[in-house]
């Protein structure tokens, strides 16, 4: 039997923001659906954590930047779940951080792949479940984006920054595109968060306490802190905001 809960599909919801923004939205009164390209385990946990908010949830692995993978992960959720009625375009990866000039191209062009390519056939994917135009319930799409879209993130990434400008545009043009097919597209911009993504794209063990001063709260920011943000912009109470980037950085 279906749910009649709406249905919110997370990318790279296995941890971190995603992780967050998966438990959130179940105890918001959602059925979840998370993919994770490899980390099963920490999927599983996030998927009992939605479970014990009393959400149906389910994991589907894959890689957002492979086409024929977003099209599957979405069929699978639907076919656990129902129609799917909001989605949260949040995987991405850095590489390693340094300065453009000394970058590993491969590192680059994996970061962009994931980023711009993975998000684009996410909310192409989403955009034809979707869509009223389509036989779709309508809903909602928020795009995990990043201040380093605005500052450049130089010395540590620039192409990741680069990406999430890409973000920026995509949240822009299809907020537009969709806004009269009954679906609202906004994006959420994280600064400094407490994540393991700090671990995975650099040696610098002090980066974290480097930036906080650069931080006008002076302090850096919880995933679910970044969660309460994308939950707010599904729902309901944001029904007339498409095309917003809201900043969730303490000020920075």
């Amino acid at each position: 039997m279906q749910s009649r809960r709406p249905v919110v599909l997370i990318t790279g919801g296995s941890r971190g923001i995603g992780a967050a923004v998966a438990q959130l939205a179940a105890a918001r009164g959602y059925d979840v659906a998370i993919t994770y390209r490899s980390e099963r385990e920490s999927a599983e946990r996030v998927l009992a954590a939605c479970r014990t908010s009393g959400a149906a949830a389910v994991a589907c692995q894959g890689d957002v930047a492979m086409e024929a993978d977003v099209v599957r992960m979405f069929d699978e959720a639907q076919s656990a779940l129902g129609p799917i009625s909001h989605v949260v375009n949040n995987a991405g990866i850095t590489g390693k951080s340094s300065r453009l000039e000394q970058a590993d191209s491969d590192a680059v062009r994996a970061c962009i792949e994931v980023n711009v390519l993975g998000a684009i056939w996410v909310a192409r994917e989403a955009a034809r479940r979707l869509s009223t135009s389509r036989g779709g319930p309508g809903g909602a799409i928020v795009n995990i984006s990043s201040v380093a879209a605005s500052l450049g993130s130089p010395n540590e990434y620039v192409w990741y920054a680069a990406s999430k400008g890409a973000v920026d545009s995509l949240t822009i043009g299809m907020a537009k595109e969709l806004a009269s097919e009954g679906i609202r597209v906004n994006a959420v911009s994280p600064g400094m968060t407490m994540t393991d993504i700090h671990e995975r794209s650099t040696q610098d063990a002090g980066r974290v306490e480097r930036i906080r001063p650069h931080i006008p709260m002076n302090r850096i920011g919880e995933p679910e802190e970044i969660a309460e943000a994308v939950l707010f912009l599904i729902s309901d109470a944001a029904s007339y905001i498409a095309g917003a980037n809201l900043s969730v950085s303490g000020g920075r």
